[in-house]
């Protein structure tokens, strides 16, 4: 299952069924769980675990040192899950000892070619990043985020549950939950109206969120008055308590 023209440290800890594609570098200190697929070129460095079931395209660098001039050479990580589908020329750096030291990609993404997590990102699972997304350091993506083709993401922003970026906007602050946002820099445009739909969420709830959108974007009221507006809403719906939280805990501030 490895090309005999690839390059594996004897270090490194594959399982049996691991498929590692012709010209593939897998380094020392490389974790990769059963049924994952490694294509050419591809080089997996670092302090990097991937989970099971994942379909690694080629000429993707994986787990290579974080961008950061302050990174020293510390044994940081990247950490993939299971059932991740990364297309063609991606990077994914490891972490910083200056926040958790461990760049994570969750379950079941859908990453396409030319994407880019710089170090410290978090992004959850079930999302997809379309071509060319850029998350600088210390980036949080939530589950069933959309981030369009060229969507650049600045440092220490949030994407919340289920929102959705159209192609080539610029996010400089934190896009609440449910949430479609564009332009550059980012501003809001509805809610996620068709993916909520998709993922199974009641009329009734979809009503509610597209009601607390309105509070929050649409009503006048200052940020404060708002979201304690928001928190009379979440008190009768349950799918609210993630917008609530989310703005209670953001703290770039949010696009508005």
């Amino acid at each position: 299952m490895i090309h005999r023209s690839a390059v594996v440290h004897s270090g490194a800890k594959l399982a049996p069924d691991v498929e590692i594609g012709p010209f593939a570098v897998i380094g020392e200190h490389v974790e990769i769980d059963s049924g994952t697929s490694i294509g050419s070129h591809t080089v997996i460095a670092g302090h990097t675990r991937i989970g099971k079931g994942n379909r690694i395209f080629h000429h993707s660098v994986l787990g290579e040192a974080p961008q950061d001039k302050k990174y020293a050479g510390e044994p940081t990580r990247l950490e993939i899950g299971d059932g991740n589908t990364i297309r063609e020329f991606c990077t994914f750096n490891t972490g910083t000892a200056q926040d958790v030291g461990t760049t994570r990609l969750g379950d079941d993404n859908w990453v396409m070619a030319y994407v880019h997590l710089a170090h410290d990102s978090q992004v959850g699972s079930h999302t997809i990043l379309a071509n060319m997304v850029t998350l600088a350091g210390h980036v949080s993506i939530e589950d069933h985020v959309i981030l369009g083709g060229g969507t650049m993401v600045h440092q220490f922003c949030r994407v919340g549950v289920h929102a959705f970026t159209a192609g080539g906007s610029i996010v400089l602050r934190d896009v609440p939950p449910f949430v479609m946002a564009s332009g550059n820099s980012a501003e809001p445009h509805g809610i996620n109206v068709e993916g909520l739909k998709r993922r199974g969420f009641r009329a009734e709830a979809i009503e509610e969120i597209r009601r607390a959108y309105k509070t929050l974007y649409k009503s006048g009221l200052p940020l404060e008055e708002a979201k304690a507006a928001l928190r009379e809403q979440a008190a009768s719906c349950q799918e609210l308590e993630v917008f609530v939280e989310f703005l209670d805990s953001s703290t770039r501030s949010i696009i508005r």
